[in-house]
């Protein structure tokens, strides 16, 4: 795909055609790492957490050994079937 630099603003910015996106996995509003190396603009899709804890992170903080235990949540309430 051949573009162009353009203004928007105090911007620069390139437009990328929906099927480019498409082929790559990228979508509108997704968040994307741009890095310049050795002459070249490379855009990668980033990563995000959704939300405010990312739930591999979490589980590293779990000591080891640590064994779960039933809790009782009382007796059912309306329509549950346990």
């Amino acid at each position: 795909m051949i573009t162009n630099v353009q203004k928007w603003g105090n911007s620069q910015g390139v437009r990328l055609s929906k099927e480019l996106l498409y082929e790559v996995d990228i979508d509108i509003g997704d968040t994307v790492k741009v890095v310049g190396r050795k002459g070249r603009l490379i855009v990668t899709p980033f990563p995000t957490v959704r939300g405010r804890y990312d739930l591999h992170d979490l589980v590293k903080h779990i000591p080891k050994g640590y064994k779960s235990e039933e809790l009782d949540w009382g007796s059912p309430a309306g329509r549950q079937v346990w």
